[in-house]
């Protein structure tokens, strides 16, 4: 299964923001990454720099690799609709990240883990596959087995009201997909139109 697995903290410095975790270190060494650090001269980002920056913010929040995100944007693209807001609805309906804005996961990390390792269903069957494409209407839960095991439901925190394309039923452990969520609903700081502008050259 392929997935980042370099250095998360380095990650997050180099934007300056926490998109690989919570962030709790940024206060101590926020930094750019390198040997001189803030120190360091920087030119200004170019046109083209800027673009390419927000497509790897883009791919390291949601944890895809270059070919699966390629291929995201190109299922964006055919849709009808705005290009850059149908590419963050069908990184917001992946199962992983659904998973994570639930509150079964606390990092989309470890919701990942958890649906490659058979503990999720979808409408009452066993999916493991993290990139599923999540459907209006679609009814995601824990297996009965995962749904009694400690070391899973203790990690388990309220579902943001925020997010009100979604709605979990914390005594049943099921959460229901309603609806691709709005781009202003989403808080990821991503400008969409910048990767749009970078694969349309």
């Amino acid at each position: 299964m392929a997935r980042y697995t370099g250095p998360k903290t380095k990650i997050s410095r180099i934007f300056g923001e926490p998109i690989t975790g919570n962030g709790k270190w940024l206060t101590k060494n926020s930094n750019p990454p390198g040997m001189h650090g803030a120190a360091r001269k920087r030119k200004s980002l170019g046109e083209y720099a800027l673009q390419l920056r927000e497509k790897q913010k883009a791919k390291y929040t949601y944890g895809l690799l270059e070919k699966q995100f390629h291929n995201t944007f190109n299922e964006a693209a055919r849709r009808k609709g705005v290009t850059g807001e149908q590419l963050i609805k069908l990184l917001e309906a992946r199962l992983d990240n659904t998973v994570y804005r639930l509150g079964i996961a606390p990092s989309r990390q470890a919701a990942r883990q958890l649906v490659s390792h058979k503990h999720v269903t979808v409408n009452g069957e066993v999916v493991n596959i993290p990139s599923f494409s999540l459907k209006p209407g679609d009814v995601i839960g824990l297996k009965d087995k995962a749904a009694h095991n400690s070391s899973i439901t203790s990690n388990i925190r309220p579902k943001n009201p925020k997010f009100n394309w979604l709605e979990f039923n914390e005594g049943e452990m099921r959460g229901t997909f309603i609806a691709y969520p709005e781009r202003e609903s989403v808080p990821e700081n991503i400008k969409e139109s910048l990767i749009v502008e970078l694969y349309s050259k």
